[in-house]
């Protein structure tokens, strides 16, 4: 056990305690992830059965790593015995087990928000209602809420206070659209994110011979980040431990920030009432950042009157104090912002991986990335369209679901005419009113034609035919070839491969469509090779993998260097060296919506908390006097919690009128002189001075006989296009358009050009 020796006091004895209730309050950067994984190494290596483990997470990387760390301890073999995954995959599988009991196949589908959307949007056109009252997304917010406090759709339409309130929102069929997409999902052999919790609570709750399988099962519960769980995760955790109460519950309530998504911070706090006799063992060691950050956080969260007390320190070095910049405006904060980071990466040699700009709203990214473009500097938003929501991975998709499930009514509606079949939107509402009319699936109905008349004529009939026979065909090999073979035939046979390779000359966004299909396969084909020898892998097992992936999960990390760009929700569990808070104005950060109640302003202070403790080495702040907002410009009020942080934390600046314009201009090289020039006195190991950069062989390209229109290639771009040319001499300028990059502007006496034919 000398992996014991890697822990300190503290860490120890709440690895060591695996018997009874206890909660670990572990602070920001406390090697929370280390004390979980060694306590399940500890459990095993003292006779505990890794099939009795039941340890849950928030994202399937979480899991990963952990099972890969306690491999590594134990073996890894043993490790693959612990049921440890998210809430919804550990569920999922428990449900497709008992699917039968619950009216559900075994191989249900699991609809994505996008798919739960579209039901509910075609059941509001349905009941012949107005969509701008009854928005898709409000629906099914409701809905949500609606299963996560487990209120079924009968209990809901009984509700006279939740049908009241409706009423008064002149929103009174909520309770009728509620019934139809359970109806409707149902009938699919479909669930939705919220289903795989509320399902769960049902066959606990209704089957007293289940939830005892499952209390024998699961001796030992470990819950990580337990100020995330929602009312629907709470009781089947407290189920399940009821029989012996061996559970271990870890989490930080000052990071509780997610209530917009059910999670309710009573959980943690009310633990000690739930159990009485609990352990509490709190990890106050800070390893991540400077003492002068930490102490800062801890000065804003002290502020919170509802909070389990803790002293988080650290023993690293002092560090920095934080950085505060006021700027006239929100445009002048995404150009000085964007030039401290060019000046950081040219003077320190920092990596701009190392960097990361936190705000609070998705829509305050648009002045940093126009500013970022301009200097070169390469980033990335995070929280963005992921891979698995472009259209042509979703296309595809579709039709693996359909392979694994033909009632899946989402998947039918989005590809029986994709690609083209002459099957009109007209046909297939057709086919969904006779469904409704004998309360069966879409499938059923396109299936027998016969037994369920539909006003079609004979030749859309026989279309819908062949498509019936050709995903019967797939589904007959669902377990016979695995699932790289079937979704290469599936790709190729649909008709998608081949309509996609015939689009991909004719530009940019169709050359990338087709190399995400190509990559899809590619992941599929690594699916099938990762598995253990004999472990036979069916597109049904990779589909069950994709439907379970977390934001976090499908976020792939990339070798590139670049800045990240992210909301603070999006950068919980995250770490820089580098962080730049941005827009932390009133009515901003805090947002306008959270000022009605002390429990509203509380998260949000959490909130900047989080984002506070993401900084390992330097931490910046900024606040624009005006900003543009909802087509006017209005004036702002620096963040109050600003002033809430101990001044003796903070270094004010105000930026010379102009900071960052300078590189705004198309003077960037004149910039990117004395940024180096700066460095002559004294240049980290890493960089070289202005002079001894002059003495280097000239890397330029102004000699070049360059045409518009010419092909050039760059060292860092590749091949592009020159659209045009200007200046003359030290001050001649190329705007070349690069397939994978867009147009860049390039100085010619710094860039690294070749003329090809």
């Amino acid at each position: 056990m000398s992996y014991l020796e890697d822990l300190n006091e503290r860490q120890k004895i709440a690895v060591e305690n695996i018997y009874g209730p206890s909660m670990v309050i572990a602070g920001a950067g406390s090697g929370k992830t280390r004390v979980l994984t060694y306590r399940i190494a500890y459990m095993i290596e003292q006779g505990v059965d890794p099939f009795n483990i039941l340890a849950l997470t928030f994202t399937n990387k979480a899991a990963r790593e952990m099972t890969d760390r306690i491999g590594k301890i134990v073996g890894a073999s043993e490790a693959k015995n612990i049921s440890m995954g998210t809430f919804h995959s550990v569920f999922s599988k428990i449900l497709r087990y008992n699917a039968d009991r619950i009216g559900f196949p075994s191989n249900f589908t699991i609809y994505d928000t996008q798919d739960s959307k579209s039901l509910i949007k075609d059941i509001i056109k349905e009941f012949n209602l107005d969509d701008k009252a009854y928005k898709p997304s409000l629906v099914f917010g409701i809905i949500s809420s609606a299963k996560n406090n487990l209120i079924s759709p009968e209990e809901y339409a009984e509700n006279e206070e939740l049908t009241q309130a409706n009423k008064q929102s002149r929103i009174p069929e909520i309770k009728h659209i509620y019934m139809r997409y359970a109806n409707r999902c149902q009938k699919a052999g479909a669930m939705d994110f919220d289903d795989l919790l509320y399902y769960t609570n049902v066959l606990l709750n209704n089957f007293p011979d289940v939830l005892h399988y499952y209390q024998q099962k699961f001796k030992y519960i470990m819950v990580d980040e337990y100020q995330d769980t929602n009312h629907a995760q709470y009781l089947i955790v407290k189920k399940i431990a009821a029989a012996y109460e061996n559970i271990c519950v870890v989490g930080d309530d000052a990071q509780s920030i997610y209530s917009f998504r059910g999670a309710n911070i009573e959980n943690i706090l009310n633990f000690r009432v739930d159990y009485p006799d609990f352990k509490l063992f709190k990890l106050e060691q800070n390893y991540r950042s400077t003492k002068n950050i930490v102490e800062a956080a801890n000065s804003i969260i002290e502020k919170n009157k509802n909070q389990i007390f803790k002293n988080v320190w650290t023993g690293n070095t002092k560090g920095e104090k934080i950085k505060v910049i006021r700027t006239l405006s929100d445009n002048e904060e995404g150009r000085v912002i964007s030039g401290k980071i060019f000046d950081l990466n040219q003077e320190s040699g920092a990596s701009f991986n190392d960097i990361v700009i936190l705000y609070r709203t998705n829509r305050q990214s648009r002045s940093f990335e126009e500013s970022l473009r301009k200097l070169n500097i390469p980033y990335k938003i995070y929280g963005g369209l992921s891979f698995y929501q472009r259209k042509e991975i979703k296309d595809l998709l579709a039709y693996f679901r359909l392979t694994a499930n033909p009632h899946d009514e989402e998947a039918v509606k989005r590809v029986i005419n994709y690609p083209k079949r002459s099957i009109g939107k007209t046909s297939i509402q057709s086919i969904l009113i006779c469904a409704n009319k004998h309360n069966v699936s879409l499938w059923d109905v396109m299936s027998d034609f016969e037994k369920y008349p539909c006003d079609l004529n004979n030749g859309t009939k026989n279309k819908i035919y062949d498509f019936v026979r050709m995903i019967n065909s797939f589904s007959a090999e669902l377990y016979k070839i695995d699932a790289f073979q079937l979704a290469d035939r599936i790709a190729k046979a649909s008709g998608i491969f081949a309509e996609l390779k015939s689009e991909k000359d004719k530009g940019t966004e169709e050359i990338e469509r087709f190399q995400n299909i190509e990559e899809l396969l590619g992941g599929i084909q690594e699916f099938v090779k990762n598995s253990e020898i004999d472990d036979f892998k069916s597109l049904a097992d990779f589909m069950i993998d994709v439907a379970l992936l977390t934001d976090a999960d499908q976020d792939k990390t990339e070798e590139r260097n670049h800045v990240s760009l992210m909301t603070i929700h999006a950068s919980k569990g995250l770490e820089f060296p580098h962080v730049y808070i941005v827009g932390l104005e009133e009515n901003l950060f805090p947002s306008q919506l959270a000022l009605t109640t002390r429990t509203e302003l509380e998260e949000e202070r959490r909130l900047f908390y989080v984002a506070l403790t993401r900084a390992m080495i330097t931490c910046t702040l900024s606040h624009a006097s005006t900003r543009f907002t909802w087509g006017q410009t209005v004036s702002s009020e620096a963040s109050r919690f600003i002033d809430e942080i101990n001044s003796i934390y903070l270094t004010f600046e105000s930026p010379p009128r102009g900071t960052g314009r300078s590189l705004m201009n198309g003077n960037f090289e004149r910039s990117f002189s004395n940024s180096l020039s700066r460095q002559t006195e004294s240049v980290p190991g890493n960089l070289k001075s202005l002079n001894e950069i002059n003495k280097l062989p000239s890397k330029n390209s102004e000699g070049l006989n360059l045409m518009v229109g010419g092909n050039v290639e760059h060292e860092r771009f590749g091949k592009g296009k020159v659209t045009q040319i200007e200046g003359l001499g030290a001050d001649k300028k190329a705007i070349i358009f690069f397939p994978h990059h867009g147009s860049k502007t390039v100085l010619l006496r710094f860039a690294n050009l070749k003329v090809i034919d």
